[in-house]
């Protein structure tokens, strides 16, 4: 039968050149009223005249924000660096994601517009949506909350861990679906076959936080789950997502996002070609005008066969830099350093990303001359405490490291 509400609204489906028309007459308005009430922004719009910025190319003549430069930005006027355009007490939360990173949520329904992305997983109005993102500090289970509440979902506030717990209120609650990591789900999925918890109710499933792989995705089909995938930031929300064509992921309609040269502020020659993600924000709040996110991606050449017409991008392709994404975590180089600086007996080190089966490995490599010196219990839960994930350890001869080597070194299949 054919779903009477496929689509979230009518913007979906609007002709490119209608939705195109639609961003770039509210593009010089959204950069005159960041130059206006945020400070970050005046001082790097100084020279702009907002009312010139009415097509793409006087959009790529501005200059970009990092996201990896917030962890500079910020404490010069912390919160939020003068990004935000109200006043943090006049906000509804402020997270603090690692870094650390403070995300400011706003007023209103469906803030971070995760809405679109669970329709187009499937969830309906009177469905029980299992929440099993965080609710501690970051804002991933307050993305998911409040998309559901938008659509009339209700809520089961699982947050991480506790599988066994998880798994009796799903038995007990009887969900439509699941929201959170494709990684947990599996977990959720394997435990329950093996201790024959009933979990059948689940059949739909919005997936987001790492890498989500074919086969990743054929096992929990068979399991009678059907995930889709979407792509968000912290700072930004929701960014695009999948729909039932799951071919590639569809932009929301609540942004406007190019394709950058790595570490520059031009946009790719074409399409297909793989750049870095960089978004602006038609949000009122934090108003972010050309916010590279540090992910790379290209779009996709056509329009989707799903019937939704906005340009689709291919999916995550990597990092722009050496942040990478690990169990739905951001870790940054900062992080590993300040770990690692508080062991004089370490004299490099390197942390080590790596895919074993469906799971994220970190290991930390670290070169020493005498091992009894360093404390490597001690080391381990420096480096938890600094990017909130376990992780190894191995010790090496100094010299094993080559003189290039990162910080971070993802070795995980694209």
């Amino acid at each position: 039968m054919t779903d009477p509400n496929r689509y979230y609204d009518a913007r979906e489906t609007r002709a490119p050149e209608a939705r195109e028309t639609a961003l770039l007459a509210a593009l010089a308005a959204q950069v005159a009223h960041a130059k206006a009430k945020s400070a970050y922004f005046a001082a790097l719009f100084k020279d702009v005249e907002p009312g010139a910025v009415t097509s793409r190319a006087a959009l790529a003549r501005l200059p970009v924000t990092r996201k990896s430069d917030l962890l500079e930005i910020q404490p010069r006027s912390l919160p939020f660096g003068g990004l935000n355009a109200v006043a943090p007490g006049k906000l509804s939360r402020i997270f603090m994601s690692p870094g650390p990173i403070y995300d400011p949520e706003g007023h209103g329904p469906d803030f971070w517009r995760f809405a679109r992305a669970l329709h187009a997983a499937g969830f309906r109005a009177g469905e029980i949506v299992h929440n099993s993102f965080s609710y501690h500090l970051t804002p991933a289970g307050s993305m998911i909350e409040g998309g559901a509440h938008a659509l009339g979902c209700a809520v089961v506030p699982a947050g991480v861990g506790q599988t066994d717990l998880q798994l009796r209120a799903i038995a007990d609650i009887r969900p439509d679906g699941y929201g959170g990591t494709p990684s947990f789900l599996k977990i959720l999925v394997d435990k329950a076959r093996e201790s024959g918890t009933d979990i059948s109710s689940l059949k739909k499933a919005l997936v987001t936080g790492e890498a989500f792989l074919p086969a990743h995705r054929a096992e929990l089909k068979a399991a009678g789950i059907t995930a889709r995938q979407c792509y968000g930031t912290a700072d930004l929300g929701l960014v695009a997502y999948e729909s039932e064509a799951e071919e590639g992921m569809i932009v929301d309609e609540g942004c406007l996002v190019e394709i950058l040269r790595p570490g520059t502020g031009d946009p790719v020659e074409g399409v297909g070609e793989v750049g870095e993600v960089v978004v602006t924000l038609f949000d009122a709040d934090y108003p972010l005008v050309r916010f590279a996110t540090g992910d790379l991606s290209a779009v996709l050449p056509g329009l989707s066969p799903c019937g939704r017409t906005n340009v689709r991008l291919k999916g995550w392709m990597g990092r722009a830099d050496q942040v990478t994404k690990i169990r739905g975590m951001f870790v940054h180089p900062v992080q590993v350093s300040a770990a690692v600086k508080k062991h004089a007996a370490v004299t490099r080190a390197r942390l080590v990303v790596e895919r074993i089966g469906d799971a994220d490995d970190m290991l930390l490599e670290v070169e020493v001359a005498d091992a009894a010196a360093l404390a490597q219990e001690a080391l381990l839960e420096d480096l938890r405490a600094t990017t909130k994930l376990r992780g190894r350890l191995a010790l090496i001869a100094p010299g094993s490291l080559p003189a290039d080597a990162k910080t971070i070194d993802d070795r995980r299949p694209v």
